[in-house]
Formats: structure tokens, C-alpha cells, sequence
């Protein structure tokens, strides 16, 4: 069972969010696996177009809510987008392990539906509606490497 640690902030603004999720990416190295969850409309893909941004990710990023992978590939390091919802079975070879061992970052929304498929090690994201600017995000580090990355942005 590998280490794990919590980290929870509040954000007042997309604004806010996004810079949480740029400071995010500059410490983020190939293979760093994000998985995110929320309401819809809870800030998912604004956490995930700060990470781009991050990462000198210049095009558009939007959900792939119909294709299940985003490839932007502009930046300091790939990022992998997936949207997993419509996943049929948990069980599907797509390939998944090609990306979370790959070159880049990856960020998995709905992720609990192919839970069998992920790695030891990342970072569990959930993002919640406390009121209409204001969001909750609470972050479970599992591993050392995601843990030490938590102390440094959130603790200091």
C-alpha cells in the first residue's frame, strides 16, 4: 500500500483555480498521472486548462467528452486529456498504460470508472460547488514523489 497524504484549499475564482493548477504543472515530470473528479460544471477542465497553460500549452483545451483522449503535444511536456465516462467495460485494453508510463502528463476525469487500470502513484483531484465562485479542491497524494510535490505547493 503506497504512502498517502490529503491537501484541501478553497478557490474564490476560475482565475484562482487555474493558477492553483499552473503552479501545479510546473512541478509535474513525464508520467505524472492527475485523476479528476467533481459536479459537472465544478471546475474540471478550468483546472485542466491551467495545467495546460503550465506546461506552455498554447492550443485550446477543451473536455473530450466524445473522443476519450486529447493529445496536446506544444508544450514542456505532453498532456494526455481523458474523459473515461462513456468507457464501456473497466476491463477495455485502450491503452492507458502506454500514457501513464509515457513521456508526458496525464490527467484522467472519471477516473474511479477504470480503477483497475491506474497506477500506484498520483494525484486524486476532487473538485466541489461550495458557492458560485468558490471551489473546493481536495487533493489525495499517493506516493512520495506526488506527497513532496503537495508540501511544496500547499504548505508553504
Amino acid at each position: 500500500m503506497k504512502e498517502r497524504q490529503s491537501f484541501s484549499l478553497t478557490t474564490h475564482s476560475s482565475e484562482e483555480t487555474m493558477r492553483v493548477a499552473i503552479q501545479l504543472s510546473e512541478r509535474l515530470t513525464p508520467g505524472s498521472v492527475l485523476l479528476l473528479e467533481g459536479d459537472l460544471g465544478a471546475g474540471k477542465t478550468t483546472f485542466t486548462k491551467g495545467l495546460a497553460k503550465g506546461l506552455g500549452i498554447e492550443r485550446n483545451v477543451n473536455s473530450p467528452t466524445f473522443t476519450i483522449i486529447k493529445e496536446y503535444r506544444n508544450g514542456r511536456l505532453p498532456l494526455y486529456h481523458m474523459d473515461v465516462y462513456r468507457v464501456e467495460d473497466e476491463f477495455e485494453d485502450l491503452g492507458f498504460d502506454e500514457y501513464f508510463d509515457g513521456d508526458g502528463v496525464t490527467v484522467v476525469e472519471w477516473a474511479h470508472l477504470i480503477k483497475e487500470q491506474l497506477p500506484e502513484e498520483r494525484l486524486e483531484i476532487n473538485i466541489f460547488h461550495q458557492a458560485e465562485n468558490e471551489r473546493k479542491i481536495e487533493i489525495e497524494a499517493v506516493g512520495s514523489l506526488y506527497i513532496d510535490i503537495c508540501k511544496e505547493l500547499f504548505n508553504s
